[in-house]
């Protein structure tokens, strides 16, 4: 159909937001961070940094104080009350110690930032596959009591301030509703878990189960979505009867077992922990299910989940609903095969790749000699321009470890949040983000899906990440649900191919940042008089996690002392799962394996920076960057062979007749005269020069008799 619009404001009301309270009156965050209440860490990293930072501030003032001494040894009284002094403001003197006056003339130094030219491209979008019905166009006028849905779901959507549908949720309600399987794209911050979940309590309100058991499978890539889909649909079903639970890893085992057992109507879980219940929770399964959903189907779909999705595949209802949603969505059918659509429709309110309506989207370009200025330049934008709500995406885990140490070291107020945290940490990252305890936090990919923060004003990228598709969803975190918000993205020489075509493909301006050199300079340095106090955190950590593994260890040995090894071994039985130990490690060796083949692949250059970089204990910042964007390219190239290689389709679309089996064509008989002269075989060849065999002999017989020949055997017949 015709492409439509971007969203006017007026499908959002102004003071609309996600009310995270649930109708047990706390919010979804608290409930699992309560879970995890006992498994803290013996201090955190920012006690560690404030530490380190106490030190060298002490260290500073008595450097000062000793050159003064040296200059003037009369002014001793006034020193020692000049310490008083500072004791007294200690807050005021951490800013002064941070920036002094010289420093005050960089922060007064503005950045220049102008408009990038789009280049005019040739037009010419391939269409949709026939496989898709197509239901992109939807009824504007469109509203929640139009769409014939219970009093108890009207009722909800009251309570949680909802307005009016938005395009997603106008297209896909009533889709929805009829059963259909639905595969559908929208921006980010459109509201598309209220599309899925709709429907699918209005199904369950009109048709309540006749027992226990799960008829809704929702599944999300990460724990925090899974979380954040929980508490939704909880709002969203408070004044029904509908039972929801969550299943995602890093919470505890047995209080979602027990809560399974009960069969709970709706279940939102990550893969991996789903297949755990699956195997050691006995009565839980899927038969039953009525309705799939996966949200963020794109990354669901990729070659990380493909295994577990091809296991919870097979162990679920052939006779199901299936629908998939995100940003990103993938049109190819051969992609969607393995979840065996059955005449799916077609819901793209938004283009494949568009970005939200009311992104101002800005770029700092990154000159080759000049790469190890990423972090100086990040470190800039955060102390000079954007100091609050913003969230910094870095490639890597190490990288995004050390970003909060540096800025924490800086003065700033950071959190982190990656896959190497306890779940414990990433929760409560992300709380203090939200209740603004934090302004700054760094994140990987694991925060670029789905999650809805409030009040995110700016999202930075360190590096460009590995697709178009994954910038999508960085930036989509802020500009959600109508509102304005800011990305700025930090483009090398090796990152411009996806530049213009995010320039190319932009409704609006695209805007070039340039930061004064002699302010990046000035951060350069400062991050070179950190290096010592970062090494000095980094080691503090290193000696806690050795502690913390040496006190493990003491208490298990104590353990199996005190009950003695054959109880705790009948205690504790071994979890199973759905692939072998061996066939787990070769599954992530292959990948390893194929991501470096592919890294490495005919780069000399690459090769030996990533030895050099072994045998370094110290990486340049330069190095460092340049790790970042290698990692992205890897995943870039593994993507691109994996797309180059031919599918094979588990599933097709009713409509086509079945294929023949691809296996080898049969060959033609041939003639027992024909075989004899063609068999070149030893054991044939052994016969002929022994002669036939009493069994050829008889064989022959009958051959000839059968075509009417006049031979007589000469066998004892």
């Amino acid at each position: 159909g015709p492409r439509r619009r971007g969203p006017s404001r007026g499908d959002f009301n102004a003071d609309f937001v996600f009310g995270e309270a649930e109708a047990g009156g706390e919010d979804a965050w608290t409930a699992a961070l309560r879970q995890l209440r006992g498994k803290k860490a013996a201090t955190t990293l920012d006690e560690k940094i404030e530490k380190v930072r106490q030190k060298r501030k002490l260290q500073e003032r008595e450097a000062k104080q000793a050159k003064v001494k040296d200059e003037d040894a009369e002014a001793e009284d006034d020193q020692t009350k000049k310490k008083e002094c500072e004791d007294c403001s200690r807050d005021e003197e951490d800013v002064e110690s941070e920036y002094s006056l010289d420093d005050e003339s960089i922060f007064a130094k503005a950045d220049k930032v102008k408009v990038k030219e789009k280049k005019k491209s040739k037009k010419g979008e391939a269409g949709a596959e026939s496989f898709f019905e197509d239901a992109s166009q939807y009824d504007d006028n469109l509203s929640f009591q139009d769409m014939n849905l219970s009093r108890p779901l009207l009722k909800a959507i009251t309570a949680l301030g909802f307005k009016q549908p938005t395009p997603i949720q106008k297209a896909c309600i009533p889709v929805g509703l009829l059963g259909k399987d639905i595969c559908a794209c929208a921006a980010t911050g459109t509201g598309k878990t209220a599309a899925f979940i709709l429907p699918v309590l209005e199904r369950l309100i009109y048709k309540p189960r006749q027992a226990p058991i799960t008829r809704v499978l929702v599944l999300v890539p990460t724990r925090e979505l899974g979380i954040q889909v929980h508490s939704v649909t909880k709002q969203l079903a408070q004044f029904s009867s509908v039972t929801t639970c969550l299943a995602v890893g890093g919470l505890d085992v047995k209080t979602q077992e027990a809560a399974l057992r009960s069969g709970p109507d709706i279940l939102i879980a990550t893969p991996g922990r789903l297949i755990d219940h699956l195997h050691n929770c006995p009565s839980f399964h899927l038969s039953s299910v009525e309705v799939l959903i996966l949200d963020e189907a794109d990354r669901m779909l990729d070659e990380y989940f493909e295994e577990q999705m091809k296991e919870i595949i097979r162990l679920c209802s052939h006779h199901r609903q299936t629908m998939l949603f995100s940003a990103t969505m993938t049109e190819e059918v051969k992609d969607l095969a393995s979840v065996s659509l059955k005449n799916p429709v077609r819901i793209f309110v938004n283009s494949n790749t568009d970005v939200a309506p009311f992104l101002r989207q800005e770029f700092i370009r990154i000159r080759p000699s000049r790469e190890g200025d990423r972090e100086a330049i990040v470190t800039a934008l955060l102390t000079r321009t954007f100091q609050d709500h913003v969230m910094l995406f870095t490639q890597t885990k190490k990288q995004a470890h050390r970003m909060h140490i540096l800025l924490g070291l800086m003065g700033l107020r950071v959190g982190e949040l990656h896959g190497n945290l306890s779940q414990t940490q990433r929760l409560e990252s992300l709380r203090r983000f939200k209740d603004e305890q934090i302004d700054i936090l760094v994140a990987t990919d694991v925060a670029a899906r789905g999650l809805d923060i409030e009040g995110v004003k700016t999202v930075i990228n360190f590096t460009m990440p590995n697709t178009i598709k994954h910038y999508v969803h960085r930036v989509g975190r802020t500009a959600r649900a109508g509102k304005a918000g800011r990305s700025v993205s930090l483009v090398g020489e090796e990152e411009r191919k996806m530049l213009k075509e995010i320039v190319k493909t932009a409704k609006t301006a695209v805007k070039a940042r340039i930061l004064p050199q002699d302010v990046i300079l000035k951060f350069r340095e400062k991050i070179e008089n950190l290096e010592k106090d970062i090494y000095a955190v980094l080691c503090l950590e290193r000696e806690e996690r050795e502690m913390q593994q040496s006190e493990a260890q003491i208490n298990k040995a104590k353990k199996q002392l005190e009950t003695g090894k054959k109880e705790t071994g009948s205690e504790s039985l071994e979890r199973s799962w759905f692939q072998t130990r061996e066939e787990r490690k070769k599954e992530k060796l292959a990948k390893a394996l194929q991501e470096f083949d592919l890294a490495l692949r005919g780069k000399k250059k690459r090769k030996k920076f990533v030895q050099d970089t072994q045998k370094k204990a110290q990486m340049t910042p330069e190095e460092r960057s340049q790790f970042e964007i290698l990692k992205s390219q890897m995943y870039a190239e593994r993507l691109a062979k994996r797309n180059r290689r031919a599918k094979r389709a588990r599933a097709l679309p009713e409509e086509e007749p079945a294929a023949a089996p691809a296996g080898p064509k049969k060959k033609k008989k041939l003639s027992v005269f024909d075989e004899e002269l063609t068999n070149t075989s030893r054991k044939a060849l052994k016969q002929y020069r022994a002669g036939p065999s009493f069994e050829d002999r008889k064989r022959l017989g009958i051959a000839q008799r059968r075509k009417g020949g006049n031979f007589k055997s000469k066998s004892r017949y």
